[in-house]
């Protein structure tokens, strides 16, 4: 399912301007909120900053009405993607925007601390300037999706054929080790071949 943004909500999109987390690099958070309620306090704190648009990628299946399940265990990757859309001032168009968060261990954690730099931002709109709050919101506009992903086994290089989880695993840690940013890669590169790891595991029956 697409959004007005261009992206899914389910499996998770990650943004192109963000750097992912190792999992390695990932800590505990000091956050007490559910995941249900983290994730309630961020849609409220989308609409009072005049969002619209929302929606929240994740690796958690969605519900009927759009929203994520709560999660009866953690997903292999925890991170949460936010695409909304809001004016620049009263009467400026509507900007699509992205927060994303992977530093913590667990979904609601990240969840969370989305819903915490939102409120941070409510606190420069209140008092500060227009121009300040708008300088803090210029660093989350989304940079726009590819305009057509290739087919996954393309991009992993996996023949036709083959519908063997752990070979898709181990392609994904081979082609890691080449073109992770970490080890001097491109970033694009590698979201592209996260993604296209993503939509084979979704094919193939895998968890995700």
């Amino acid at each position: 399912m697409s959004s007005t943004h261009g992206v899914a909500p389910f499996p998770l999109y990650w943004p192109l301007q963000y750097k992912r987390t190792e999992a390695h690099a990932r800590r505990d958070a000091k956050f007490q909120l559910d995941f249900a309620s983290s994730r309630n306090d961020l849609i409220a704190e989308v609409r009072l900053l005049g969002g619209r648009d929302l929606l929240i990628s994740t690796n958690v299946p969605l519900r009927r009405d759009g929203l994520a399940y709560v999660p009866n265990r953690e997903p292999e990757d925890p991170g949460v993607a936010v695409y909304f859309a809001r004016r620049a001032g009263r009467d400026g168009p509507f900007t699509p925007y992205v927060i994303a968060c992977d530093q913590f261990r667990r979904l609601r954690w990240n969840l969370r601390a989305i819903g915490a730099t939102l409120e941070a931002l409510r606190a420069i709109e209140r008092h500060a300037t227009t121009s300040m709050l708008e300088q803090a919101f210029s660093g989350f506009a989304q940079l726009p999706p590819p305009a057509a992903a290739k087919p996954w086994r393309e991009v992993l290089g996996i023949p036709p054929g083959l519908r063997d989880l752990e070979a898709l695993r181990a392609r994904l840690r081979e082609l890691a080790r080449l073109h992770h940013p970490d080890v001097g890669g491109d970033s694009r590169r590698m979201v592209e071949i996260t993604d296209a790891y993503e939509r084979g595991l979704q094919e193939l029956g895998g968890a995700p």
